[in-house]
């Protein structure tokens, strides 16, 4: 079984976690340390130039206290909250936090997805662990 658990999370009426949580359960040893992952995705400055400070903080704070309340589906797991690419952001995330596995939620493809590819695909690619992917 594996010994370090990492699970990306996103917050949008799409995305069930608890599927998500339930596999890693499921890989879990005994003693398998479990991270729960968000990554607020960067917006570049001309979109965010309109929007006032006070409302990103705001956007911020309830990002992070969701995190916090997902993170309690697992037991003891650590949280962390980054920016930047999400794709990019879990792999370089789970290679400095050495996470021998990843579990992410997907959702179906689309015509977008196979030009551009999700951010399930991209982890896939380019993750040094093993990933598994909820449907």
């Amino acid at each position: 079984m594996f010994k370090h658990i990492m699970v990306p999370v996103l917050f949008d009426e799409g995305h069930d976690t608890n599927a998500s949580f339930e596999m890693a359960k499921a890989l879990a040893g005994k003693g398998t340390k479990f991270t729960v992952v968000h990554v607020l995705e960067t917006m570049p400055s001309y979109m965010t130039a309109g929007i006032p400070s006070e409302m990103l903080k705001g956007n911020r704070r309830e990002a992070e206290e969701s995190l916090d309340a997902a993170a309690k589906g697992l037991p003891n797991a650590q949280r962390i909250m980054m920016q930047g690419n999400p794709g990019r952001s879990i792999v370089d995330c789970a290679a400095k936090y050495d996470a021998d596995c990843i579990v992410i939620a997907s959702h179906k493809l689309g015509m977008a997805d196979i030009f551009l590819g999700s951010t399930a695909a991209k982890v896939v690619r380019h993750a040094n662990c093993s990933v598994h992917v909820i449907r």
